[in-house]
């Protein structure tokens, strides 16, 4: 929870995070508030707190109609859209195109990197009816310049690099504009659970809980070519598109060993009837197992493994990294 909100690298305290609970508890109950809603709120009042400078806020879901919504930001940055949450955001690209481009605010910087021209268009046109400018779609498939570097792994990080580049460039001073060229700084970027290689490259943690995102993680691996034998442990809420996730990364691991992650709400927990015969019949050959009991599954995941991924949610990242003791974070 307390990593949900950081200042400076540091995730707030839990005195701290308890402290406005109780101060805001009253509002959050008469509001009705829903978790992500009490949040948003807390996260808020401690950044505003701390006095920070400057904020990276994250839209939870969608971007119209989502908590976050309510500031009014130096910037709105689109990324790229993909199909999730399509029962509140709508089964279609463009309709999510819609909501996401609601984080739009006149005369505010709207910067998207979204490489589907159909679906540029409706992010920008949405963007110029709320007002926002100047609007900047970004080529996000342009080569780096000679001797860039990133800290964070994968192909798709470099698409994610432009993107915050013309973020940056977008900003007033003195916070920005930064140049053209890719700031030195971004070789030092790092994020728990992206393509995180840890261990000496004995370990991969990638939080990937959709199928968009699993293709990256896909390309990712294919980019990074970790040791072999390659096993998998894959924990994915029931609620996601986890079929055709769990189809993707098959053939690029020796081993797939699925699991549920104990914080997991029980509802949203895989059981063996879920599974519909993925560690029998239509995997005839390849070596999956379901193993619910998440140490054992851990432990069984190791075997005979050179390089152990880790993915499917944040739950499966994060209760893995609590119980390996050279990943956990300090007590």
């Amino acid at each position: 929870m307390c990593e949900r909100i950081a200042v400076n690298g540091e995730p707030i305290t839990e005195d701290a995070l308890a402290a406005w609970t109780g101060r805001l508890q009253a509002d959050i109950e008469r509001l009705d508030a829903s978790f992500f809603e009490a949040t948003t709120a807390i996260a808020f009042a401690e950044l505003a707190a701390r006095g920070v400078d400057i904020a990276v806020i994250e839209v939870g879901l969608g971007g119209r109609l989502d908590a976050t919504n309510v500031i009014t930001p130096l910037a709105s940055v689109v990324t790229k859209i993909a199909l999730e949450h399509t029962d509140y955001l709508g089964p279609t690209l463009a309709g999510i195109a819609r909501e996401k481009a609601g984080i739009a605010k006149p005369g505010v910087p709207f910067v998207t990197g979204e490489p589907d021209p159909a679906i540029r268009r409706v992010l920008v046109e949405e963007a110029a009816a709320r007002g926002a400018r100047p609007i900047v779609p970004v080529d996000t498939r342009r080569p780096p310049s000679p001797g860039a570097r990133l800290g964070l792994k994968g192909p798709h990080q470099w698409h994610n690099a432009w993107v915050a580049l013309a973020a940056l460039n977008a900003l007033p001073e003195p916070f920005g504009p930064v140049g053209t060229d890719l700031p030195a700084s971004f070789a030092e970027a790092s994020v728990a659970g992206r393509f995180d290689v840890r261990g000496g490259g004995r370990w991969i943690f990638d939080v990937a809980h959709n199928p968009d995102g699993m293709e990256v993680l896909v390309a990712a691996l294919r980019d990074e070519r970790p040791a072999r034998p390659l096993h998998a442990l894959v924990g994915i809420r029931n609620d996601k598109e986890w079929r055709p996730m769990l189809e993707r990364l098959l053939p690029e691991v020796d081993r797939l060993v699925l699991t549920v992650a104990p914080t997991v709400p029980v509802a949203q927990r895989w059981v063996v009837e879920d599974l519909g015969g993925w560690t029998t019949e239509r995997v005839i050959g390849q070596p999956v197992v379901f193993e619910s009991e998440f140490a054992n599954a851990l432990e069984l995941v190791q075997d005979g493994a050179a390089t152990v991924l880790v993915t499917g949610s944040f739950h499966t990242v994060g209760d893995a990294m609590a119980r390996l003791p050279a990943f956990a974070p300090p007590s």
